[in-house]
């Protein structure tokens, strides 16, 4: 076993490449700036192709044009450039093209500032872009993690026929670890391809691809086609970590980021003799409703922790029903919430103090 000490952003474009992803267009953009550097070194050392676009805009149609002919392709922003691919994301989902999308957010909005935040929830579970449209969404809480998390995404953007997003933030993106790639189980590209432009090769012709319809009536056929898709992924693709769930009185919930500072607190307040647990989604879309339902059945509170003014709290919420108490507490603006303060609050909440 032979562990790198790597940089985030670097982590996850060294585990692109070993995911087979030899086609990248970006645009630098901090905090996530350090990722198209690595691609631009490491890609033409492997023989594959990187290109800095003019624009986001630019950058995530050359994903389009590259997912087209069959190839795995990846894309890297932070939030405000990310907002600028709203558009070629939404043209992805409704062509049914697989491609990996890099979120590295900061804090907002506007252009907000370089520092780690969470508030980037609602634009990429809900469909940021225009259409009935979901892309799966993963959010690594370590290095270790992302390496893990970029395989996975690019098989789930190949089995599934749709892009997928990978969740981070300023502080994952710009921390070191040490990370071992040789313990990341590789997803080789095992989805056959039929559908790719590859000109007239082979007995199938030339193809299109489009996600224009101007028959509405095929154009419905074809929404039905997605919904069944995203309830095949709500089915089998449920990614969640818990602590402590077999013997926690309630529980916090927080993902990514927060949720590693999350663990230490916990950690801390069970030291002190606090029965509580955590629940990390790692799949933010789809979101394991089902998971923090059952155990809403028994707990006597939720507490939902973000760096956010509140967004996954929520989904949080939805799948809770009014079962449980469910209080939140965020930072925002790039503020990292502490330990300390963390479990301040969840000494709160076992004392019966009520917090919002």
């Amino acid at each position: 076993m032979v562990k790198v000490l790597m940089k985030g952003n670097e982590v996850i474009g060294e585990a692109a490449i070993q995911a087979d992803c030899y086609y990248f267009f970006g645009y630098p953009i901090t905090p996530q700036s350090e990722l198209v550097a690595y691609m631009a070194k490491r890609l033409p050392e492997v023989g594959g192709v990187f290109l800095q676009a003019e624009s986001e805009i630019s950058a995530i149609n050359m994903v389009y044009g590259a997912a087209s002919a069959g190839v795995r392709v990846m894309t890297s922003s932070s939030s405000p450039g990310f907002s600028l691919k709203q558009e070629g994301i939404s043209y992805l989902a409704g062509a049914e093209l697989p491609a990996v999308i890099v979120n590295v957010g900061r804090g907002g909005p506007g252009l907000g500032n370089i520092q780690p935040a969470q508030s980037d929830y609602f634009q990429v579970t809900k469909g940021g872009g225009h259409g009935d449209y979901y892309t799966p969404v993963l959010a690594p809480s370590s290095l270790q993690e992302i390496a893990e998390l970029t395989q996975e995404g690019f098989r789930i953007a190949d089995q599934y026929r749709t892009p997928v997003i990978i969740l981070g933030d300023g502080m994952l993106g710009q921390m070191m670890e040490p990370v071992d790639f040789d313990a990341v189980e590789k997803v080789d590209q095992v989805f056959a391809k039929e559908w790719a432009t590859t000109g007239t090769k082979g007995d199938g012709g030339p193809k299109t691809i489009t996600s224009l319809d101007l028959n509405d009536v095929l154009l419905e056929e074809r929404n039905h086609r997605l919904q069944a898709k995203y309830q095949e992924i709500r089915d089998k693709e449920v990614k969640v970590i818990c602590h402590y769930e077999e013997e926690a009185d309630w529980f916090v919930v927080a993902y990514g980021t927060v949720g590693r500072i999350v663990q230490s607190a916990v950690e801390k307040a069970r030291e002190e003799g606090v029965n509580v647990g955590l629940i990390r989604p790692v799949s933010l879309w789809p979101f394991p409703h089902e998971t923090i339902s059952g155990f809403s059945e028994t707990s006597s509170h939720i507490l939902v922790v973000e760096m956010s003014a509140g967004q996954m709290v929520e989904d949080v919420r939805l799948a809770v029903e009014g079962k449980a108490p469910v209080s939140f507490y965020g930072r925002n603006g790039g503020v990292i919430p502490s330990v300390g303060e963390i479990l301040e609050q969840i000494m709160k909440i076992d004392a019966g103090v009520t917090v919002r």
